[in-house]
């Protein structure tokens, strides 16, 4: 394989990746985009390895109010068909004359005031089953609100590292030679302090006549900064000890490898250490560029304008 041939024996492997080493038993990419591991867990009921918890913290905003509105809707329906088949009679103050969607309509609302403990007064519940569901929906309801609030608090304070990769890696000019390079930035009025980056590549390769997966620390230009306040580009001098020594823009094209980055900073406004992640399989990488410059200083000097816009733009050359 050209891959065998072309990886540098000088470069030392990496023993504590935390992924497997067994290629054959291995599917896909170790990485997602978005930092998550390339992992489906199973083998126990669903209940038993899913953490609703985390799900709710961890799910986009637009997915979790959708739950939100959908449980509240439901969840009243249901109060409402079953007001309903006790006997409208039982909820003094509806118009027992009424069609059959004004009598239903006003047994829902009668069941979101009660849910959200509301109670205007205009409906009241006559009767034990009545009395007794009405109550039983009212603790429903606080506990319900009560869980609402405790995951708004936790999609509020989970401490995030909002920061941005670049959709490539580059492989650059750097000095008399080339250089890996990822770019990074914070998209967000944040203050971030004691940045450190680690950047490990993974490669299946086959040795003694198997396929196995080999991980190599790749070393860093700077692997830690002071203040990450503008763009941060990673970057990795391709030199004798690199285990990309001698690759090829054909040899990325026909080898199955990725890179791994893994970034932690310390958030001022949450005091704590945050946490982020991402990949570039070698199909992600563009060979010849060098990227833009993000940010130049403004017109009346007074402060430096960093283009967020700019994180993916980049230039192509020639080595």
């Amino acid at each position: 394989m050209a891959l065998l041939k072309n990886l540098n024996s000088k470069a030392k492997t990496d023993g504590n990746s935390g992924f497997g080493t067994n290629a054959n038993s291995y599917g896909g990419r170790f990485v997602n985009k978005n930092g998550t591991a390339n992992i489906e867990k199973r083998g126990m009921h669903l209940l038993q390895r899913i953490s609703w918890y985390h799900t709710m913290i961890e799910m986009p905003n637009w997915k979790f109010m959708l739950i939100l509105f959908s449980f509240y809707i439901i969840i009243n329906f249901i109060f409402a068909i079953i007001y309903y088949a006790i006997g409208i009679e039982h909820l003094d103050g509806i118009n027992a004359s009424g069609s059959f969607l004004t009598q239903f309509g006003q047994a829902y609302f009668f069941s979101a005031q009660t849910f959200t403990t509301v109670g205007y007064g205009h409906i009241s519940p006559t009767g034990f089953l009545t009395s007794a569901l009405s109550a039983a929906e009212a603790l429903i309801g606080l506990l319900s609100f009560a869980i609402a609030t405790g995951l708004f608090f936790g999609r509020f304070s989970k401490p995030t590292a909002f920061l941005k990769f670049s959709h490539h890696a580059l492989i650059s000019p750097y000095g008399e030679n080339k250089g890996l390079m990822i770019r990074l930035v914070p998209f967000k009025n944040t203050n971030f302090t004691d940045a450190t980056a680690k950047v490990t590549l993974g490669m299946s390769i086959e040795e003694n006549g198997q396929k196995t997966n080999k991980f190599y620390n790749l070393e860093l230009e700077l692997d830690r900064i002071n203040a990450l306040s503008l763009s941060w580009t990673l970057v990795h001098p391709i030199t004798e000890n690199s285990p990309l020594y001698n690759f090829t823009e054909e040899d990325f094209k026909r080898t199955q490898g990725e890179i791994l980055v893994f970034i932690t900073t310390f958030d001022d406004m949450y005091s704590n250490t945050v946490a982020a992640r991402t990949s570039y399989t070698f199909n992600e990488i563009i060979y010849g560029a060098k990227f833009s410059t993000m940010y130049n200083r403004s017109k009346d000097n007074t402060k430096t304008i960093l283009h967020l816009d700019k994180l993916n733009q980049y230039d192509t050359t020639n080595f």
